[in-house]
């Protein structure tokens, strides 16, 4: 009995000091700070540019408050700085993380929607408003971002993000097409017809309506023409006549 008498003001002692390192520690990692304080300086990183200092506070939020609404939303906000660091494939893996831990959260339909937009921005240039064109480069990011875009719609049809990524579906499947353009007009100047008719043809069944449409038909019977195929070329050219009577050939053959 005196034995136990002894120990336990020992172990009273033990657990006070373990508790006390406890506390030591989190003071280090939480600086005082509230979860609301972590997010608030750490979105002040953000505004002022400063995305590397916004991300290791978000990242000490989750850790000094793993279960607070701030170090939920941190995971996102860490994958928008990154986005904007143009770190483009370490936020969408961040994403692709969020989403497949939070499938049905309230804010997992941004989480879609952000990885459309950084997909898109993957494959821009600053000079394609001017000079360039993106769809005379590798298209597979601008695919990826169409796809992610269909997901957020097949998955969260009324969200405030749905109609916006409708809208961006139409500019992506206009890249697309002009893309698949460019790829047979490559062709019909490397002479190889059959492969730029087969992708004249692809483009009027793939992406209909779209703004590459009579470029293909044009494109199309002019390939015809070179192997000697005058039917299907007169037909193609009726259907370009009757459908787009006013298109004027916008591309060269011309290297």
């Amino acid at each position: 009995m005196k034995k136990l008498i002894l120990i336990l003001p020992l172990l009273t002692l033990f657990l006070g000091g373990c508790f006390w390192e406890d506390e030591k520690k989190r003071e280090s990692i939480t600086k005082g700070w509230s979860p609301k304080t972590f997010f608030t300086q750490a979105k002040e990183q953000v505004s002022a540019g400063s995305m590397d200092k916004a991300i290791e506070l978000f990242e000490q939020l989750q850790a000094a408050y793993p279960g607070s609404k701030y170090a939920l939303q941190s995971k996102l906000e860490i994958a928008y700085a990154l986005y904007k660091s143009e770190d483009y494939d370490s936020a969408i893996e961040r994403l692709n993380s969020y989403i497949k831990l939070y499938p049905n959260h309230f804010s997992t339909p941004y989480a879609y929607y952000l990885r459309g937009v950084i997909s898109e921005d993957k494959s821009r240039s600053i000079l394609d408003d001017y000079i360039t064109d993106n769809a005379q480069r590798d298209v597979n990011s601008v695919r990826d971002a169409f796809n992610y875009y269909l997901a957020l719609i097949d998955k969260f049809p009324k969200t405030e993000y749905t109609e916006e990524a409708k809208t961006r579906l139409i500019v992506l499947r206009n890249i697309l097409s002009r893309h698949e353009l460019f790829v047979a007009i490559y062709y019909t100047k490397k002479g190889a017809n059959i492969a730029a008719i087969n992708r004249s043809k692809y483009i009027i069944e793939k992406y209909p309506n779209t703004p590459s449409i009579p470029a293909a038909l044009h494109l199309m019977a002019y390939n015809y023409d070179i192997i000697n195929t005058p039917i299907l070329a007169k037909d193609a050219r009726r259907v370009l006549a009757k459908s787009y009577p006013l298109y004027t050939p916008h591309y060269s053959l011309e290297d």
